[in-house]
């Protein structure tokens, strides 16, 4: 049960990274990073580590957006 709460907020996590690419809207992955910590988290609590490891991309995901963007843009 806690892989697919994990799962969930993983996958609206990243539909909104998703929309973070658009220039100018780099600064909401300050909020879509602690998301997918607790996606994680629950992940890690799981049993197995399908949503661990999927929130684990979106994770770097969104840190690569920010780095690309300088860390606000």
């Amino acid at each position: 049960m806690l892989n697919l709460a994990s799962i969930g907020i993983g996958a609206v996590t990243f539909f909104f990274a998703l929309f973070a690419f658009i220039p100018f809207l780099g600064w909401a992955n300050w909020f879509l990073i602690p998301m997918a910590l607790v996606g994680l988290v629950l992940g890690a609590l799981s049993r197995s580590s399908s949503g661990r490891n999927f929130n684990i991309f979106v994770l770097l995901v969104c840190i690569v957006r920010l780095s690309l963007g300088g860390g606000i843009f």
